[in-house]
């Protein structure tokens, strides 16, 4: 880890968990001032560790109860593809995670949707603005575990 030391790893393991802590909250967990918790998450945020603090939100009560991870093998190997498929799935709310892959397929997408009819406007969307080798799809029937923290 880049020059942490271990007062700033347990600030990134309460962060992780709840980054709406008081200082004099997080102080007291980690044993510092508030005044000397702030300044390293000043130092963190500076140096791009901590690069975005957001609110995690419940998908299966706000509609998106159906997560999907889809497969695709891509229609070509070049930049003019690759460039047009990451603006097309960047521009797509719905898919939250966009990976290249080694092994047999290209690259794994991952996304919420409300339900079966709400992937396959998703699926009919991204085929009309990106020409596909082949797309497959599997569904999470249950999440077992699905957490952000990093194991600082």
């Amino acid at each position: 880890m880049e020059n942490i030391d271990n007062t700033d790893q347990k600030i990134l393991a309460e962060l992780q968990r709840d980054c709406d802590l008081s200082l004099e909250s997080l102080g007291e967990r980690v044993n510092l001032s508030r005044n000397a918790c702030w300044r390293r998450i000043r130092m963190l945020e500076e140096a791009g560790i901590i690069h975005r603090r957001v609110a995690l939100l419940d998908a299966e009560k706000l509609g998106f109860g159906l997560t999907v991870f889809m497969q695709i093998r891509a229609a070509a190997h070049d930049a003019k593809w690759l460039d047009k498929f990451a603006r097309a799935t960047g521009a797509m709310r719905e898919i939250q995670g966009v990976y290249r892959m080694t092994g047999d397929l290209d690259y794994l997408i991952r996304a919420r949707v409300a339900d079966m009819a709400d992937y396959d406007r998703l699926y009919q969307t991204l085929i009309s603005r990106v020409p596909m080798g082949d797309v497959s799809a599997s569904f999470v029937m249950e999440e077992i575990k699905d957490t952000t923290e990093l194991p600082v």
